[in-house]
């Protein structure tokens, strides 16, 4: 198993739960953050909701390739999914702090593409059942 992007999975899964946890203090606050429709409200949500979803996507990739037998783990998609997992949640953030930081959003969203993309090609089956 590919403990790097598992162990990733379960640090991204604890911290959203502890951002969860803080931001749930103040969230029955209308006018907390700027209120509901707020720039800084709505970055900390998705900083906070981004820990859980690619932690979920580091979490099955490296469940795959057990569920695969993938003997030799593909690099370049780990280190994406990785890269992913540290610069989605820090841009989110950074992007409420000050908004020129949303200009690094496309490092997260390419890494998570390509390294999602890098991967399916050793989900394919070798020879399809229906092909002659």
């Amino acid at each position: 198993m590919n403990c790097l992007n598992f162990s990733a999975a379960w640090i991204g899964f604890l911290l959203g739960c502890i951002s969860g946890a803080l931001s749930g203090l103040f969230f029955h606050q209308d006018t907390w953050l700027g209120g509901y429709d707020s720039w800084l409200r709505r970055m900390t949500r998705l900083g906070h909701i981004s820990f859980f979803g690619i932690g979920i996507i580091n979490l099955f990739f490296a469940l795959s390739l057990d569920y695969l037998e993938v003997t030799e783990v593909p690099f370049l998609s780990s280190m994406l999914l990785l890269v992913a997992a540290v610069m989605m949640p820090a841009t989110c953030y950074l992007s409420a702090w000050k908004k020129p930081f949303r200009n690094l959003f496309p490092i997260p969203a390419i890494s998570l593409i390509v390294g999602v993309a890098l991967i399916i090609p050793r989900t394919l089956p070798t020879r399809l059942h229906w092909w002659p």
